[in-house]
């Protein structure tokens, strides 16, 4: 075969069955060995390669991870396999796409050419395809050719199956529009999408297969497996054969009782602007119908349900919150990802057939605006490719203009890169942070799954989790408070109540979180438990006190009194409040005298305050 510039694809006849095509349910692995003058993706000189399969007519997507074929800190990668009869391959840049189709009969080949004469070339081998570079001699642009008679196709035309390929090529960012590098430098400056910051309160939900067990943590697997920890090693021996594992759970995982309506109800009366729903924790359980775990998810398994979709179409129809999902990027007992680690993480076997299609596969088919990323097994963020998928995630996503994301993109980016902030689990610094950040906590003291062996002081109190969001939207942070429904998809009744009792603090008190700032001062320095927000443009202050004293009023040591201007309201009393200002600074709130029954609300209040300084 003489040498020709471009992308070669070349099938061997070893494992392929009649007529040239696949056997029925094989699969060809793709291997990228290398390929010249590297790109960047995506960017406006960046190239890319995409590969795709179709059989029986679906295409599936089976696309070399973005810049990992042309990132200059690799030289391999093993993309997802490639199970097809036909494939399509598009190389492109951000001024030309080259098209081309191929068969996978024996000693076909077929070449794309690629721009300044850089190349790959893949060849046919039992059971895989592999992708080398082929240099190139600079020319000028060549016509594709495909061999064994097929037809060529200029660059400016289209195969027949292109159709079934444009799904996989990347939306053109909207005129104008920034373009982010997949580098954290140009991540990183990234504004977040300002519905996050005025949103302030969201709901976490912990769902999974560890909800059968139920016991101790949603750790339970690891605890009882990995590092055999007696309280679960007992556990297992007092309640379970002596054969039974974990992968026995899924299918008492059944969710029958869970109604996605009756559940975004709640979550509409709790006050929260947005839920995020564990669609993977470490244990690799899908809560949809993963083709990359299978049977080992929600539809194959257990439930026999799509989860994610139904409480997904569930919020979006019935509430006003926006959607979001957590995801694992790693699994504590998954072959690949162990290999990998074994290999001090140069192999990359796991996030290239695991992570990143599962990653790409939520974002485009639930399209979630909180992508909430965990679990790195102490592999870097290069490992998991996070700049580049975050890059695509920006700039070509369907959510590209509303998603917001975390900082737990690979082992060292927590509480330096990404979206905003989380730091580390049930972070509450007390005090003004330069960046955007959340506070994950859980109303379960011990646990984010739900825990059957939970006693009532297990749980916080409504007054604690006031407290918890009062100081961390003070303090510029969102509050993301977690809950743990039970195996068979219910919220238990002191979940309930808590999200419905901080759903009717908020109708009250709602209006000093809300689309709030933070003020030049956090917290009183005159009376404890004083915490303050803002809104600048309407000049008001909010004081909110979480206990309401004795004396019937409220010293505040940091507002400055405009005479004649200051104004002092108890948000859900209608009479402005009396107030005094103080020699030096600060003012004295007289507080209405309220019984019980009169009071507006019970575990907090919020003082609206206009034209302080």
């Amino acid at each position: 075969m003489r040498r020709l510039r471009g992308i070669w694809i070349v099938f061997g006849a070893s494992g392929l069955g009649g007529a040239g095509r696949p056997a029925e349910g094989s699969r060809l692995g793709l291997r990228v060995q290398g390929c010249t003058r590297p790109g960047r993706w995506p960017g406006t000189v960046g190239r890319f390669l995409y590969v795709s399969c179709l059989w029986r007519g679906e295409a599936r997507p089976q696309v070399a991870e973005p810049d990992s074929c042309f990132s200059p800190k690799r030289t391999d990668c093993e993309p997802q396999g490639c199970l097809g009869a036909t494939c399509l391959v598009s190389y492109a840049s951000a001024r030309a796409t080259l098209l081309g189709s191929f068969s996978s009969g024996a000693g076909r080949a077929a070449t794309v050419p690629a721009p300044r004469g850089e190349g790959c070339i893949l060849r046919g081998q039992p059971g895989q395809v592999t992708v080398a570079a082929r240099p190139g001699r600079r020319r000028g642009r060549r016509r594709p050719r495909l061999s064994g008679g097929s037809r060529a196709w200029r660059g400016s035309m289209l195969p027949p199956a292109l159709p079934l390929l444009l799904p996989l090529l990347p939306l053109p960012p909207a005129l104008g529009a920034a373009r982010f590098e997949p580098t954290w430098r140009s991540l990183d400056a990234r504004p977040l999408p300002a519905w996050f910051d005025r949103a302030k309160f969201g709901i976490f939900i912990h769902w999974g297969v560890f909800s059968v067990p139920s016991f101790g943590s949603e750790w339970f697997w690891w605890y009882w497996q990995k590092e055999k920890i007696p309280k679960f090693v007992n556990f297992m021996k007092d309640n379970y054969p002596p054969d039974f594992k974990y992968e026995d759970f899924g299918p008492l995982f059944t969710a029958k009782f869970f109604n996605a309506n009756q559940w975004a109800d709640i979550f509409q009366a709790s006050g929260a602007k947005y839920i995020v729903l564990t669609s993977k924790h470490h244990e690799g359980f899908t809560l949809w119908g993963s083709e990359y775990s299978w049977n080992w998810n929600a539809v194959d398994e257990g439930p026999k349900r799509d989860i994610v979709k139904e409480l997904e179409v569930a919020i979006r129809n019935r509430t006003d919150l926006h959607f979001g999902l957590y995801y694992s990027l790693f699994e504590w007992f998954h072959p690949l990802f162990l290999e990998d680690k074994f290999s001090l993480f140069h192999k990359r076997q796991f996030p290239v057939s695991k992570t990143l299609p599962e990653l790409y596969k939520i974002v485009n088919k639930y399209q979630p605006e909180v992508l909430w990323a965990d679990g790195d097994g102490g592999a870097p963020d290069v490992y998991w490719n996070s700049t580049g998928f975050l890059a695509w995630l920006y700039n070509e996503s369907p959510v590209r203009d509303t998603v917001v994301t975390n900082d737990r993109w690979g082992a060292g980016t927590i509480c330096k890169h990404g979206g905003y902030y989380t730091c580390s689990d049930r972070y509450n610094p007390g005090h003004l942070l330069p960046h955007k950040w959340e506070n994950c906590m859980t109303i379960d003291k011990f646990s984010w799954g739900y825990r059957r062996d939970a006693g009532i002081h297990d749980y916080l109190t409504i007054e604690e989790l006031v407290e918890q969001l009062v100081e961390t939207v003070a303090c510029g942070g969102n509050l993301l408070m977690n809950i743990g429904p039970t195996q068979d998809g219910t919220i238990s009744a002191i979940f309930e109540e808590r999200l419905r009792q901080m759903g009717s603090w908020l109708k009250v008190n709602g209006e000093a979180i809300y689309e709030t700032h933070t003020w030049r001062s956090q917290n009183d320095t005159v009376t404890p438990d004083v915490w303050y927000t803002s809104k600048p443009k309407e000049k008001l202050v909010y004081a909110m006190f979480l206990k309401w004293p004795t004396s019937g009023q409220l010293f505040l040591g940091q507002p400055k009194a405009t005479p004649g201007a200051t104004e002092v309201k108890l948000l859900g009393h209608s009479q402005l409040l009396n107030w005094t200002a103080l020699k030096d600074s600060g003012i004295v709130a007289e507080l209405p005298p309220l019984a019980p029954h009169q009071m507006p609300c019970e575990w907090g209040w919020a003082l609206a305050l206009t034209n302080v300084l």
